[in-house]
């Protein structure tokens, strides 16, 4: 497995590099991490691919070919080694202004009770800090959030933009992003998922840990022992670092209430509760058209209305696995690899051809596998 991760690695290193034309230059890096595990020319790597990515009049067919190289680079280091090689901050330099992400925030589609939520918060957390600096008492409430809600709702994304917000305002000395999951806290053996913790809190410090269904922990045949491990050394650090690190915990909201019901210790350490609500059709509409423009794609007005009849149609049927964001995704994903196979055909393609996407490129996979089931 390891040789299909450093093959498929180096194989998208070569094509990214005939495409944006470094000369050698990704390759020369790519080789250097595959033969040596080169620390200095993954974090150039990591720069170059953002660049390729941040580039504005960039074509969407290269960022996609660089953000499929990084995910392969990934795949092939395993996350955590990334991490510790680029110490996090390295990939998530942020030099935006406060008024810059709260713009980046407000402009999310949808979502409109957790932005009122966090702006609300950024402004109690904001003014506390002014009063701080002036002499006056502050309240030290703790900043650890809980966010509930079904999977796509925008809860890593909020979370990323409350990290550097923070940053921006004095409480996070890094407002890096690290997220984990039950693989990332609890070991294998008895005693060992202390330690395992304890390396996770180290790299978050600073920042944001995001620890998505958090419930997971304790939600297994080891709860116990390995869970019970976890928690406690987790209860612990969210009040040895609560004044330089955020925890977010995440996941289902009726999973969540119990998770935290059946442990008061920690709930105690939690007081600010949001909840992520499901998109509306129009939104999921929303959402998939700023993809699309993202990427230099168009949809014709026929094709818009069938997209918009199934989406109505989606959100009527949705059951508690209604993936919201992700659906769109899906959609969007098959309606760029259905233009492919049509336009591939096409002699010479125009620019236009080459862009819009039509009613035949839609059919309505996810309505049905709803209906399969």
């Amino acid at each position: 497995m390891g040789n299909k991760y450093k093959n498929d690695f180096l194989d998208l290193a070569s094509k990214l590099d005939a495409l944006v034309g470094e000369h050698g230059e990704i390759t020369k890096h790519a080789i250097a991490i595959a033969d040596n595990q080169d620390r200095i020319a993954t974090i150039t790597l990591l720069k170059k691919i953002s660049d390729v990515v941040d580039l504005k009049n960039q074509t969407s067919e290269v960022k996609l070919l660089a953000k499929a190289l990084k995910d392969s680079l990934i795949k092939y280091y395993g996350y955590i080694t990334v991490v510790d090689i680029c110490n996090k901050e390295l990939i998530v330099e942020d030099n935006r202004t406060l008024p810059e992400l709260l713009s980046d925030l407000n402009e999310l589609i949808g979502l409109s009770n957790v932005k009122a939520k966090v702006n609300d918060l950024i402004a109690y957390q904001k003014v506390q800090q002014l009063r701080k600096i002036k002499g006056l008492p502050s309240t030290k409430n703790t900043l650890h959030l809980a966010f509930m809600g079904k999977p796509g709702t925008g809860k890593t994304t909020v979370a990323r933009i409350v990290g550097r917000i923070y940053k921006q305002i004095g409480l996070l000395s890094k407002g890096h992003f690290i997220e984990v999951s039950r693989t990332d806290l609890i070991a294998g053996y008895q005693g060992q998922t202390a330690l395992k913790v304890k390396k996770v809190i180290e790299k978050a410090k600073g920042g944001v840990l995001f620890i998505d269904e958090a419930y997971s922990i304790t939600e297994n045949d080891h709860s116990d022992s390995y869970g019970r491990e976890c928690l406690t050394e987790l209860t612990k650090a969210l009040e040895d670092y609560r004044e330089d690190l955020v925890v977010i915990v995440a996941g289902y909201t009726d999973p969540m209430n119990k998770f935290f019901n059946s442990n008061q210790g920690l709930k105690s350490r939690f007081n600010t509760f949001i909840e992520f609500e499901d998109y509306t059709a129009d939104e999921l509409e929303e959402i998939l058209l700023m993809m699309c423009n993202s990427n230099e794609y168009v949809l014709n007005e026929e094709v818009k209305k069938k997209i918009n009849m199934a989406l109505k149609e989606l959100v009527e049927k949705k059951d508690e696995n209604f993936a919201n964001g992700r659906l769109v995704r899906n959609i969007y994903d098959e309606l760029i690899m259905n233009h492919a196979k049509r336009v591939v055909d096409i002699e010479n393609p125009s620019r236009e051809e080459l862009s819009l996407i039509i009613a035949s490129d839609f059919r309505n996979k996810e309505i049905e596998d709803m209906e399969a089931f």
